[in-house]
């Protein structure tokens, strides 16, 4: 009697665990639902959605989320995971890149306001200041070091290799261009902080605003190509969803583009197509 009590409640819990199992997915995979999870990298995109688009979303009725992750490349995998339903921290050259080769089917939503790079100097106040075996920072993760790279290419101050890869560019990939330059790598995070330490550094936008400067303030500030400015993803099941849907509608708004528009420290930023429509 006893062991047959035990199965039963064995069973029964088994049950309620499915069961609960079954909710969640259901409400995962609901494209009515009202509460979305957001994921962001370090820096300011995340202060742009919780002031700009979360607030659009609440006067539908939803329930916004926001997951900030201290690398950025721990954000897809969360994506495979279940853990969000959307972000707003890579591009197209990367998200592309990266379906290719972890054959996951992530799309682009909708452009997000995107921080361009610039290359900056407290030692130097000209470009034709610079000297063979001066020291120029880069971010380490491979799409801002490519990024950047591509800002010392333009000046012709290096060389990028031919057919180098978007997800695992690095230093290594970089070859003497007009000048012999001690190219060095360093967490995206910590460029401004590098400043009195290097030559020159490339800088990822967002970083400068969060820190109060100006983008424009550079000696010189990357013209983005579009893939690679930042997006809003969602995986490809997700596209048709309300609540993608309604997301969209909120990141092309009048309403959001005025509140970017209205905060100086958003001053620089590449404003999204939709926006002049």
């Amino acid at each position: 009697m006893l062991k047959q009590k035990l199965i039963s409640l064995s069973l029964i819990a088994t049950a309620i665990v499915t069961l609960v199992a079954c909710g969640d997915n259901s409400e995962k995979d609901n494209p009515n639902k009202k509460q979305i999870t957001i994921g962001f990298g370090v820096g300011n995109y995340i202060d742009q959605v919780d002031k700009g688009i979360v607030p659009i979303l609440e006067k539908k009725g939803y329930t916004v989320n926001l997951r900030q992750f201290s690398q950025n490349r721990q954000i897809n995998p969360a994506f495979e995971e279940g853990a969000i339903d959307a972000s707003v921290n890579q591009s197209r050259a990367y998200m592309d890149a990266y379906n290719k080769k972890n054959n996951i089917n992530m799309v682009a939503l909708t452009d997000s306001p995107s921080a361009p790079q610039s290359l900056r100097s407290n030692k130097h106040k000209s470009l034709d200041e610079v000297k063979d075996g001066m020291i120029v920072a880069l971010s380490n993760d491979p799409v801002n070091a490519e990024r950047g790279a591509r800002i010392l290419e333009q000046l012709g101050w290096i060389k990028i290799k031919p057919n180098v890869s978007t997800l695992s560019f690095s230093v290594n990939d970089i070859e003497p261009g007009k000048y012999n330059l001690d190219i060095r790598e360093t967490d995206a995070a910590q460029g401004l902080r590098l400043l009195d330490d290097v030559d020159f550094v490339v800088v990822n936008g967002n970083y400068v605003a969060s820190a109060g400067q100006r983008i424009a303030d550079g000696l010189v500030v990357e013209n983005s190509p579009l893939e690679h400015r930042i997006i809003v993803t969602v995986l490809q099941k997700d596209v048709d969803a309300q609540w993608a849907k309604d997301l969209k509608d909120a990141f092309d708004s009048k309403e959001y583009a005025d509140y970017i528009r209205s905060q100086r420290i958003y001053d620089g930023f590449i404003e999204p197509a939709s926006w002049t429509k």
